[in-house]
C-alpha cells in the first residue's frame, strides 16, 4: 500500500521508461527499413538488369509510400488516436518485410517496398509525437531523442545483418534446381537481407499492446479521466492535476484547424519544422544511408569490405548520438543544431575535395565519412524530431507534424530518386559540394528562426508562438 502512494505520489520512472522505449521502437524499424536496402543495390540491379533511373527509383519507391503515410498519419491519429496509428505502422512493416522477401519480379519488390514506406511515414510522424505528449518536460529532449538514437541502432543492425548474412551466403551458389530457402539465403541473398525485417516489426507490434494511449490525445478527445490516471502513472497526483488543467486550457482555447497554421505566429512554427525537415534531407544524410556501400565502391572499396566500412560509419553514428542524447537537455537545442551542422558543412567540402581530386583510394575518405556522420547525429538528427514534437501546439500538433514530416520525406524522395543521375552526370565530387551550399543555407536558417526549447513544457512552447504572433501583428 506504501509503494501504491508513492507512485501515485510522484510517479514511476520505470512506467515512463517502459513506454518510452516500446514507443521508441518504431525508430528501430524506421531505421532498419531505411538502411537495408544499401546492402541490396548491386545483387538487385545486376539480377533485375536495371539503368540508373530504375536503381534511382528502387532507393526511393518507399519513400513514396513514406510521403503518404506521413501525409494521412496526422488526420488519422488526431481522429483515432497515436497508439492504433502506430499497430498499423508495425503491421505494415511486417508485411513489407514479408512481401520484400519473397518477390517473383521486380514490380511486386517495388509494391512490398512502397507497402513498408507507408509504415515508415506513419511511424515517423506519430513515435516522436507520442513521446514529446507523455515526456515531462525537463527530460522530454532525451526522451524523444531516445526515438533519433532507436533509429541509428536500426540503422546499426540493418547494416550488421546485411553485413553477416553476405558473409554466410557464397553469391550464386544456390540457384537452378536449389529450394526456395536457398535461394533467399544463398543464392538471392538481398532477399534474406530485406526478410530480416520480420524479426523487429513482429516484436514492435506485441510490444504496442501493452502501452497507453498519449494523455494528451485522450484529454483532447474528452477522456479526462483515463488521460489523467496516465499523467498520475507518469508524474505523480500533483503534477498530473497541474497538467490537466493546462492540457484543457490549451485545447479550449481555440479548436485546432489547418489553417490556424497559416496564421501570425504559428506560420513561423511550420516554417521551422518545414525548414527542418528539408535542410536535414539536403544534408545528404540518407544518401550515405542508401548509397554508402555504391559510394565506397565508387572509391576502390570491394562489396564486402564497403559493408564493413558501412558498419564502422554506423558505430559512429551510435556513439554521437548517445552523446547528443545525454546533452541534449543540458546544452539545449540550438547549440547542437548550429554547431554541429557547421561541422558537417566543413567536413561535406572535404569529401567533395577528395572526390574531385581522385584521392579516395585508402582510409582517408571513410575518415571523413565518420566526422560527417559524428556531426550529423549529435545535430541535426537528435534535434530534429525533438523540436518536431515540441513546437506545435497540442489540438492541431498531429496534422502540423505531417506536414513538416510530408515535406521531410518529399526531399529525401526526390534526393535518393536523383543521386545516381546527378552524380553519374556532374560526379561525386560536385554531388558532395552540392550538399555542402545546402549545409550553409540551413545554418543560416537555423540561427535566424529555430527557438531554444529546452526546460519548457508543450503549452509553454504555445504560448511563445503566441507572442510572436501578437508581435507580428503589431509590426504588420
Amino acid at each position: 500500500m506504501h509503494g501504491a502512494t508513492d507512485i501515485s505520489d510522484m510517479g514511476s520512472k520505470v512506467f515512463l521508461a517502459w513506454v518510452c522505449f516500446v514507443a521508441s521502437l518504431a525508430g528501430v524499424l524506421f531505421g532498419f527499413d531505411t538502411a537495408v536496402i544499401s546492402g541490396t543495390f548491386g545483387l538487385v540491379e545486376a539480377q533485375y538488369a536495371l539503368d540508373k533511373i530504375e536503381v534511382g527509383w528502387f532507393a526511393s519507391s518507399a519513400l513514396v509510400g513514406a510521403i503518404l503515410g506521413a501525409a494521412v498519419s496526422g488526420f488519422l491519429s488526431d481522429r483515432y488516436g497515436r497508439k492504433p496509428i502506430l499497430m498499423l505502422a508495425a503491421t505494415l512493416f511486417f508485411f513489407s518485410a514479408l512481401g520484400s522477401t519473397i518477390p517473383p519480379n521486380f514490380q511486386l519488390l517495388i509494391l512490398a517496398r512502397l507497402i513498408g514506406g507507408l509504415g515508415v511515414g506513419m511511424a515517423s510522424v506519430l513515435a516522436p509525437l507520442y513521446i514529446s505528449e507523455i515526456a515531462p518536460p525537463k527530460i522530454r529532449g532525451r526522451l524523444v531523442a531516445l526515438y533519433q538514437f532507436s533509429i541509428v541502432v536500426g540503422i546499426l543492425l540493418a547494416y550488421f545483418s546485411n553485413w553477416i548474412i553476405l558473409g554466410y551466403a557464397p553469391l550464386g551458389s544456390a540457384v537452378g534446381e536449389a529450394t526456395w530457402l536457398d535461394k533467399i539465403l544463398r543464392g538471392e541473398v538481398w532477399r534474406a537481407m530485406f526478410g530480416s525485417e520480420m524479426i523487429p516489426s513482429g516484436l514492435f507490434l506485441i510490444l504496442l499492446y501493452f502501452i497507453p494511449e498519449s494523455p494528451r490525445w485522450m484529454i483532447k478527445n474528452g477522456q479526462d479521466k483515463k488521460g489523467y490516471e496516465v499523467l498520475v502513472q507518469i508524474s505523480g497526483r500533483a503534477s498530473a492535476s497541474r497538467e490537466l488543467v493546462e492540457i484543457k486550457h490549451s485545447v479550449e482555447q481555440l479548436k485546432g484547424n489547418i489553417r490556424e497554421l497559416f496564421r501570425p505566429g504559428l506560420r513561423l512554427a511550420l516554417l521551422v519544422g518545414v525548414g527542418l525537415s528539408v535542410f536535414g534531407q539536403f544534408s545528404g544524410v540518407n544518401i550515405i544511408i542508401y548509397y554508402g556501400p555504391t559510394i565506397l565502391e565508387g572509391a576502390g572499396f570491394k562489396l564486402e569490405s564497403a559493408l564493413q566500412f558501412q558498419v564502422a560509419i554506423g558505430m559512429i553514428n551510435l556513439l554521437f548520438t548517445i552523446i547528443a542524447l545525454w546533452k541534449i537537455d543540458h546544452w539545449g537545442r540550438r547549440p547542437l543544431l548550429i554547431g554541429g551542422m557547421m561541422a558537417v558543412t566543413i567536413s561535406l567540402v572535404i569529401i567533395a575535395v577528395q572526390f574531385s581530386l581522385g584521392k579516395t583510394d585508402g582510409i582517408w575518405i571513410v575518415i571523413m565519412l565518420c566526422v560527417y556522420m559524428a556531426s550529423l547525429a549529435i545535430s541535426i538528427n537528435a534535434v530534429i524530431w525533438v523540436l518536431m514534437g515540441e513546437i506545435f501546439p497540442t489540438r492541431i500538433r498531429g496534422r502540423a507534424m505531417a506536414i513538416a514530416t510530408f515535406a521531410n520525406w518529399g526531399t529525401n524522395f526526390l534526393t535518393a530518386f536523383l543521386f545516381p543521375w546527378y552524380v553519374e552526370r556532374i560526379g561525386m565530387g560536385a554531388g558532395f559540394f552540392t550538399f555542402s551550399i545546402m549545409c550553409l543555407f540551413a545554418v543560416l536558417f537555423f540561427y535566424k528562426f529555430v527557438p531554444e526549447t529546452k526546460g519548457k513544457s508543450l503549452e509553454e512552447i504555445e504560448q511563445y508562438w503566441a507572442e510572436r504572433r501578437s508581435t507580428e501583428k503589431y509590426s504588420n
